[in-house]
């Protein structure tokens, strides 16, 4: 979950992501690898080290990708039990009825207490799903007060997701992965080198977590999209209950402004190809 953030402090949120994730900041992302038995995927670093992807190219086309995540912590459980709802419904019935492709970032503990939503999501050609980490824990220190996975723990944490999204009945879970928070640096991306996955960024921050005023969200996404962006938001209710409000409204504007909504799999793609 990425905290609360006011158009007037995005900056201030862009310096912390820069600190979290130094490794690879302002640097073009490495080619796409041909990939004609999979998804495409960046190829890796010097030495093997984990691939980050921020963007798709600025100069092929009027894209955009929304991306959300679907994250509880480990021990949000109890939470969960008493009522409260990390999943939304209502989203991904906007994305649906807006015929939105969309890729979602999926905590292995989301999937264990939504497994029909999990599912759902897997088997239907609108989405793609990604993995969130298992636990939601950070991958590095100081990041959002989140509880931290240690550099022994982090390989295990993704795998876990893995197994947790095929247990719920997500066929196909994309070789992509989204650090909690957008935290990172070296010491992550070594521990996940050789899983083949492509740690996913972006560049446009939507603020909707804990937010309340929807229409600032709707103005933040609206100013900071970009041919190629991608955007975060977040699919849970009670964390950001705004989301399904934002997206009735940037979706048709965007359109209006000659966006094509894509996955993330596409942008990917699209690197190899020019910036």
């Amino acid at each position: 979950m990425i905290p609360r953030v006011r158009c007037i402090t995005v900056c201030v949120l862009g310096a912390a992501l820069t600190a979290c994730g130094t490794a690879g900041a302002g640097r073009p992302a490495p080619a796409a690898s041909p990939s004609p038995a999979g998804p495409p995927v960046l190829a890796p670093g010097p030495g093997g080290l984990t691939p980050v992807f921020e963007h798709g190219p600025r100069t092929r086309g009027k894209t955009v990708a929304l991306t959300f995540d679907a994250d509880m912590t480990a021990d949000q459980g109890p939470r969960a039990a008493s009522g409260e709802h990390f999943d939304n419904p209502g989203l991904i019935g906007a994305l649906r009825t807006l015929k939105v492709p969309a890729t979602v970032f999926m905590t292995g503990r989301w999937a264990d207490q939504y497994p029909a939503e999990a599912r759902d999501l897997g088997h239907d050609p609108q989405f793609e799903v990604a993995n969130h980490s298992w636990s939601h824990y950070a991958f590095t220190a100081d990041c959002y007060g989140l509880p931290t996975v240690g550099a022994d723990g982090m390989r295990a944490d993704v795998q876990r997701a893995y197994t947790s999204l095929r247990t719920a009945g997500v066929p196909k879970a994309m070789p992509y992965f989204r650090f909690p928070g957008g935290c990172y640096d070296q010491r992550a991306l070594r521990a996940l080198s050789g899983l083949g996955v492509t740690a996913v960024q972006w560049d446009v921050v939507s603020g909707d977590a804990f937010a309340t005023d929807a229409d600032a969200v709707v103005a933040q996404v609206l100013d900071g999209v970009k041919p190629g962006s991608v955007v975060v938001m977040h699919c849970t209710r009670s964390a950001a209950p705004t989301t399904e409000r934002v997206v009735r409204t940037v979706v048709p504007e965007l359109r209006r402004r000659g966006y094509r909504f894509v996955k993330v799999s596409e942008l990917i793609g699209q690197a190899g190809k020019g910036s």
